[in-house]
């Protein structure tokens, strides 16, 4: 009896101990002793686990590895903290908008004519998004082949740091209520699960309007495990060639802010070099190391190390199309709270606010060559007071590809998207736009919208915008057909170009080597919900657990 209550205490002890040990040496945003410029780096550095991009998964994974490691996180951009634009609600757009050198958003026009950023801070896309907060549905987690579990598990660890529930005031819950008068039901309440109907969701702002990121996550990491660099941009990985066997990624080369060249390496043999560079990012990283088509390589330069066609192949970015709506009267300033889950395939959304309206058609305004003064104002003004209701669709089915611009991992690559290439990607705009007209005219929208301004008139306002730099179709009475090819936009979920069993295995180690994983939303083969950010961030720590416990 003695002997069983001493085990007994010794095994409660011990879990105090371990509470209280991570308690005491976690630290708390944003005084993190291990974040620093890479200038400071020395030449060398040696890390059981090296990420390449500190953004929504990576430092969701390197929190979670540094319990048990030694982690690296290669940023190329700057810390998320301290800036104004980022941290404010009100901010949105201009935070989006700034194209300046050391900008966290990183402007760049698809082929198809399309206005897009990709994110170049601590946090990645969480440090730039609409801050909305939504799970993947569980068929998709199903798909996906993982453990659900876990899942549940990973979504929780990052809704304990960094969601919130949205206030709803007078705009958002008319967009709920008239979206239910539309027959988007049922209503689910207040939720974070994936479910048809009309649902309010999560948001990583919180009750003061302060954006949180995902590199608050970093709360949870070891600060003596891990090294955040910040400016670090890594030019390639570096492989170990073995005559007859796979490539070996053994190291990554990267530079800082003033062009100085520095080293990480592996480790050890248990030791990994994992690429969390986003969707965009990852497929150009592996291709700039090598791995990637024989032929669009060579026509760069780059040494082959594995000719892998279907890297940067499956890319596709969830098309959004919208009305913007002048209100008779003032509304709240407010990004997306409320979500319409149709049973069509179209994901219904809405924002609100002077100063998230003014700013939402300047930058197609600006980069428009014909954009004239006149036109801009007449935009601009119309817009004032007011808010925008979009539609998203699932999936999408259309599907396009990347290509290296150059061997500068600096040029974002060429990237085509082929919006409604497929016409089931077609069908589901013309039904969610339908839905947004039906909200509009609803009883429960009626106080947020002029009676004498009917609902051709803010579409004709939309396709004599220069929202993109696509070509428009001629038509002296344009159908939603044209529209949604006309004026389509992006709502920043592009994904794929390393899909799960095409270029990684189910656990993200790269196919043809090793030594190396992508694990970030380049190996979605679907966007995973109404909104990225939870599932990538769930991804992260899931992965990361995953690889503990094979340690």
């Amino acid at each position: 009896m003695g002997l069983r209550w001493w085990r007994n205490f010794c095994v409660v002890l011990a879990g105090v101990l371990l509470f209280f040990h991570g308690f005491c040496y976690s630290e708390k945003a944003p005084n993190y002793s291990f974040l620093q410029e890479a200038s400071h780096a020395p030449p060398d550095l040696y890390y059981d686990y090296i990420i390449v991009g500190g953004g929504t998964a990576g430092c969701a994974m390197a929190a979670t590895l540094s319990q048990n490691a030694t982690v690296l996180v290669l940023e190329r951009g700057g810390s998320p903290y301290g800036n104004p634009k980022i941290t404010n609600l009100d901010s949105f757009f201009a935070n989006i908008l700034d194209n300046s050198p050391l900008s966290p958003s990183q402007f760049f026009i698809s082929e198809d004519g399309v206005f897009n950023t990709r994110a170049r801070v601590l946090g990645g896309g969480t440090a730039l998004n609409a801050g909305f907060y939504s799970r993947a549905s569980s068929d998709y987690v199903r798909s996906a082949g993982w453990e659900e579990r876990l899942v549940e598990e990973s979504y929780e660890w990052v809704e304990k740091k960094l969601v919130f529930r949205p206030p709803m005031l007078q705009w958002q819950s008319a967009v709920r209520d008239g979206l239910l008068e539309a027959g988007v039901l049922p209503y689910n309440g207040f939720t974070y699960d994936h479910l048809y109907g009309t649902k309010v969701g999560g948001t990583i702002f919180d009750h003061q309007d302060h954006r949180h990121t995902a590199a608050d996550l970093l709360e949870y990491a070891n600060p003596r495990n891990i090294l955040v660099l910040l400016h670090a941009t890594v030019e390639k990985i570096e492989f170990r060639l073995q005559g007859g066997s796979k490539p070996v990624a053994m190291g990554v080369i990267f530079k800082d802010e003033a062009g100085t060249r520095h080293s990480a390496y592996r480790k050890d043999s248990k030791s990994e070099i994992i690429s969390s560079a986003g969707a965009i990012g990852s497929p150009q990283l592996l291709m700039l190391s090598g791995i990637g088509p024989e032929a669009h390589l060579k026509a760069h330069g780059i040494p082959i190390i594995l000719d892998q066609p279907m890297v940067g192949q499956g890319m596709a970015d969830n098309p959004m199309n919208a009305l913007p709506i002048p209100s008779p009267r003032p509304v709240e300033n407010s990004l997306i709270q409320v979500v319409g889950i149709t049973t069509f395939g179209s994901f219904i959304e809405a924002a609100s606010g002077s100063d998230i309206i003014r700013s939402w058609l300047r930058r197609p305004l600006e980069q428009s060559f014909n954009a004239s003064e006149k036109a801009m104002k007449a935009v601009m003004t119309a817009a004032l007071r007011g808010g925008v209701i979009l539609e998203k669709i699932d999936g999408p089915i259309s599907t396009g590809h990347l290509n290296l611009r150059s061997a500068d991992p600096e040029d974002t690559p060429y990237v085509t998207f082929n919006y409604f290439k497929e016409p089931e990607d077609l069908r589901r705009c013309v039904d969610g736009m339908r839905t947004i007209i039906e909200v509009i005219n609803s009883k429960s929208f009626s106080d947020f919208r002029f009676p004498d301004i009917p609902v051709q008139a803010l579409i004709d306002l939309m396709v004599n915008a220069p929202v993109n730099l696509r070509p428009r179709h001629v038509s002296a009475a344009i159908s939603l057909e044209h529209f949604c090819m006309d004026t389509v936009m992006t709502i920043w979920h592009y994904h794929g170009g390393c899909h799960v069993g095409r270029v990684v295995e189910p656990d993200y180690r790269v196919i043809g080597v090793d030594g190396l994983r992508v694990v970030d939303g380049s190996t979605f083969n679907g966007a995973p919900g109404t909104n990225p950010q939870a599932t990538v961030m769930m991804l992260g720590r899931y992965v990361g657990e995953k690889i503990l416990g094979q340690r």
